[in-house]
Protein backbone atom coordinates (compact mmCIF):
# COMPACT_ATOMS: atom_id res chain seq x y z
CA UNK A 1 0.00 0.00 0.00
CA UNK A 2 1.30 3.88 -0.70
CA UNK A 3 2.06 6.01 1.91
CA UNK A 4 -0.29 8.01 0.95
CA UNK A 5 -2.95 5.17 1.15
CA UNK A 6 -2.15 4.16 4.82
CA UNK A 7 -2.21 8.16 5.49
CA UNK A 8 -5.59 8.29 4.14
CA UNK A 9 -6.51 4.90 5.77
CA UNK A 10 -5.06 6.32 9.75
CA UNK A 11 -7.41 9.96 9.10
CA UNK A 12 -10.30 7.93 8.67
CA UNK A 13 -9.70 5.76 11.13
CA UNK A 14 -9.48 8.79 13.91
CA UNK A 15 -12.92 9.61 12.34
CA UNK A 16 -15.92 9.25 14.65
CA UNK A 17 -17.98 6.15 12.85
CA UNK A 18 -20.56 7.94 10.84
CA UNK A 19 -17.90 10.37 9.39
CA UNK A 20 -15.70 7.32 8.40
CA UNK A 21 -19.12 5.37 6.94
CA UNK A 22 -19.41 9.31 4.82
CA UNK A 23 -15.71 9.01 3.84
CA UNK A 24 -15.83 5.10 2.86
CA UNK A 25 -18.51 5.93 0.45
CA UNK A 26 -17.40 9.18 -0.92
CA UNK A 27 -13.94 7.48 -1.56
CA UNK A 28 -16.21 4.35 -3.56
CA UNK A 29 -17.81 6.83 -5.69
CA UNK A 30 -14.40 8.33 -6.49
CA UNK A 31 -12.89 4.99 -7.55
CA UNK A 32 -16.39 4.02 -9.43
CA UNK A 33 -16.26 6.99 -11.36
CA UNK A 34 -12.35 6.49 -12.81
CA UNK A 35 -12.89 2.67 -13.07
CA UNK A 36 -16.17 2.00 -13.10
CA UNK A 37 -15.95 -1.95 -13.99
CA UNK A 38 -12.88 -2.30 -11.93
CA UNK A 39 -10.96 -2.84 -15.09
CA UNK A 40 -7.89 -0.50 -14.53
CA UNK A 41 -4.69 -1.17 -12.73
CA UNK A 42 -2.37 0.00 -10.57
CA UNK A 43 1.36 0.53 -11.15
CA UNK A 44 2.52 -2.13 -8.86
CA UNK A 45 0.00 -4.14 -10.23
CA UNK A 46 1.16 -3.70 -14.03
CA UNK A 47 4.64 -5.15 -12.78
CA UNK A 48 3.17 -8.16 -10.94
CA UNK A 49 1.36 -9.00 -14.14
CA UNK A 50 4.28 -8.04 -16.49
CA UNK A 51 6.36 -10.45 -14.47
CA UNK A 52 3.78 -13.54 -14.62
CA UNK A 53 4.02 -13.24 -18.33
CA UNK A 54 7.18 -12.98 -18.56
CA UNK A 55 7.83 -15.74 -16.24
CA UNK A 56 6.51 -18.91 -18.29
CA UNK A 57 3.60 -19.72 -16.91
CA UNK A 58 1.35 -22.35 -18.66
CA UNK A 59 -1.49 -20.78 -20.59
CA UNK A 60 -5.27 -22.14 -19.88
CA UNK A 61 -6.20 -22.66 -23.53
CA UNK A 62 -2.39 -24.90 -23.51
CA UNK A 63 -3.86 -27.32 -21.27
CA UNK A 64 -5.80 -30.20 -21.61
CA UNK A 65 -8.29 -30.35 -18.93
CA UNK A 66 -9.88 -33.75 -19.70
CA UNK A 67 -7.33 -35.25 -19.17
CA UNK A 68 -5.66 -33.79 -15.66
CA UNK A 69 -5.30 -36.34 -12.93
CA UNK A 70 -5.18 -39.01 -15.80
Amino acid sequence: MSGIAMDVAKMVEILPQDDQKFAYEFIKKLVLAWDPDFTRVTMHEAERIKRAEESGFINEEDVDWNKIGK
